[in-house]
């Protein structure tokens, strides 16, 4: 009995006050935006692990900071010990500094955007962090995300917005995403979304989607 009690208690954030919402989708297939909309509607925090393991490869005396900016180059995945840490890291603070309704007592509500891309990822999170509510999923032709991608690679600054490490990532995705999605979709969880609608009827289902887990 009392190791039963110890693996259940044994998360940093109980999933009875705190939401957490993956949001997955390969490269291009509208997550940012979606989680953008859901934010201003639903006073979510949106902590994107791409953009977290960017800051933190720039963070002046990062021990993780080569690492990263090898695996993000070549378009393969950080360590897991790494992102988890720095998606804890980020959920504490913002369960400390955020206000409003959404935020008493404990509570909180996050959207994950980019996470678990690995099956370990995915099982050490739920055991050690907080287990998700829900999974979100937006599904796109690959050419449509791939247009997409490359012209936001124009402006966006990002190394990997290229047709080299694209590819790479398009590969890492279906190696190694789908079955991650297909596990949660065994438990319930997973709500898919077809992101070569419109921006607005996307965010239409998205919102509904949300709507049934917040607590």
């Amino acid at each position: 009995m009392a190791s039963t009690i110890a693996s259940v208690t044994a998360t940093a954030f109980d999933s009875n006050k705190v939401t957490i919402i993956y949001v997955l989708g390969g490269p291009g297939a509208g997550k940012g935006t979606q989680c953008g909309k859901l934010v201003e509607d639903f006073n979510f925090s949106h902590l994107s692990a791409g953009d977290l393991l960017r800051a933190e490869q720039n963070r002046e005396g990062s021990q993780y900071g080569d690492l990263i900016r090898t695996c993000i180059r070549g378009g393969t995945i950080v360590p897991m010990e790494v992102t988890i840490k720095l998606l804890e890291v980020a959920i504490s603070a913002e369960l400390r500094e955020r206000s409003g309704p959404e935020w008493s007592h404990g509570r909180g509500r996050f959207l994950i955007d980019g996470f678990p891309r690995k099956m370990d990822q995915a099982l050490k999170f739920d055991e050690t962090v907080c287990i998700p509510s829900q999974i979100l999923v937006f599904e796109a032709d690959q050419e449509a995300m791939m247009q997409r991608i490359l012209e936001r690679g124009k402006t966006s600054g990002r190394e990997d917005d290229n047709l080299e490490t694209l590819k790479k990532r398009f590969q890492t995705h279906n190696e190694l995403v789908e079955p991650v999605i297909k596990y949660y979709e065994t438990q319930g969880r997973v709500v898919k979304i077809n992101s070569n609608q419109s921006i607005e009827q996307c965010h239409k289902e998205a919102s509904a989607a949300v709507l049934k887990v917040l607590v």
